[in-house]
């Protein structure tokens, strides 16, 4: 195993006196790339590893707009923004997300917010599987992020992953009560059914989220 690669497997496991030796050993790993070309701030940002992300930030990456929106670099994404506008609905990130979807899943939501204010698509759909803002945001549990879209008009019906997946399922199915709350309040179709044929309902019961189960229930959901 290279050094890039002994690197980037520290930082995948949230090692963090480990990237700090190899970045005091070699700094020009900071600026490294997997062969997917993912930077070590997108690999530390991908795999939860927040105390990695401060430590790779601590040694000043050259981050582009969609790696400071992943690691919540607001000082960075408007200097990149003011550079260039058209940045705001950039794809080119090596997994052909935009800016503001990167800063959903993460949940930075101060980056959110300058994104939105400044035009940024709030229902852009990843080609493929179809991955938007709010499906990042709801997937991983952020609900002041969810908030903000969902008044920025993100839509809370949405179906993606070839139709195996919608908003709603998964907001039951991750558990977050105050998620489940903010899409009903805002639409969100209580029996949306998956493609086989799984509702919100369901999805919670399946899971053993007992309170998001009693709310939908409430609702009207069904299973």
């Amino acid at each position: 195993m290279g050094d890039a690669e002994e690197f980037f497997d520290a930082v995948r496991k949230g090692d963090v006196p480990r990237v700090k030796e190899w970045l005091a050993k070699d700094r020009s790993l900071v600026n490294a790339k997997t062969e997917r070309g993912f930077s070590p701030v997108t690999v530390a940002a991908y795999n939860g590893q927040k105390e990695v992300v401060r430590a790779i930030l601590a040694h000043k990456p050259m981050l582009t707009i969609h790696e400071a929106a992943l690691a919540g670099d607001l000082e960075r994404v408007k200097m990149l923004f003011e550079g260039d506008p058209h940045l705001i609905n950039d794809t080119s990130s090596p997994d052909g997300f935009p800016p503001l979807a990167l800063a959903a899943y993460t949940g930075q939501v101060r980056i959110v917010k300058f994104f939105l204010v400044n035009g940024a698509d709030v229902n852009f759909a990843a080609p493929g599987l179809g991955f938007t803002a709010l499906t990042g945001a709801v997937s991983n549990g952020h609900a002041e992020v969810v908030k903000v879209l969902v008044g920025a008009g993100a839509n809370v019906n949405h179906v993606y992953e070839d139709d195996a997946a919608s908003v709603m399922t998964t907001a039951a199915a991750e558990g977050n009560v105050e998620v489940v709350k903010i899409l009903l309040d805002a639409g969100g179709d209580v029996n949306v059914r998956t493609k086989d044929g799984k509702t919100p309902l369901a999805m919670a019961l399946e899971k053993g989220h007992t309170g998001i189960a009693e709310l939908l229930r409430a609702r009207g959901g069904t299973e």
